[in-house]
């Protein structure tokens, strides 16, 4: 694995800014050719880097609904539980986790939130809700030459050029060596050999 250059931060900040932006125009951009952009994209999909290419959509278009920001206090038990019920509400458009087991959950909700969220999560892993109506949300994601870097999904270490990718349980993984790829594969086999 390579460490990821300036030119390829470039091109992650130009597809951020738009997915379907074509590889002549990113090229253009940066002082490659179409397929060099191209054999980068592929590099950085198959690292992991890009994981898919998808559609922002502006919910607020598409049907009727109250914008609204919500905060849930979840117990810590049932975090994950709550998080895919809520993820898979049709009105959701984010969800974020703090480190606290609070949900932030941005929505374009039916008039009636409380019964809304209800009727999408167990009452008894909500221990407080908090509702604020949104009079706009903007979505602008970036990419930050200075502070992007890989880590290790067995340690934690930076991974530089020395690293390994694999698939492992059909996800890509990233990791700073071998060794580490050997003890995260081998404890991966041992948890899956257990179900």
């Amino acid at each position: 694995m390579r460490d990821l250059d300036d030119i390829d931060i470039e091109i992650l900040g130009l597809l951020v800014e738009d997915g379907r932006r074509p590889y002549r125009e990113i090229a253009d951009e940066v002082g490659l050719s179409p397929p060099a952009v191209s054999d980068r994209v592929q590099r950085l999909r198959d690292q992991g880097v890009i994981r898919r290419f998808t559609v922002a959509l502006d919910r607020e278009q598409l049907r009727e609904g109250t914008p609204v920001l919500v905060t849930l206090e979840v117990d810590p038990a049932k975090l994950d539980t709550v998080r895919a019920s809520i993820r898979e509400a049709e009105a959701v458009e984010h969800c974020f986790v703090t480190v606290d087991s609070r949900l932030v959950v941005q929505a374009n909700a039916p008039a009636d939130v409380r019964q809304w969220l209800l009727s999408i999560v167990e009452p008894e892993h909500v221990e407080e809700m908090a509702v604020d109506l949104l009079s706009s949300s903007e979505w602008t994601p970036a990419v930050g030459a200075t502070e992007f870097a890989l880590t290790c999904d067995e340690c934690g270490n930076t991974v530089t050029a020395e690293g390994v990718t694999a698939r492992i349980g059909g996800e890509v993984k990233q990791f700073c060596c071998g060794s580490c790829e050997a003890r995260y594969r081998e404890a991966y086999e041992n948890l899956a050999s257990d179900v």
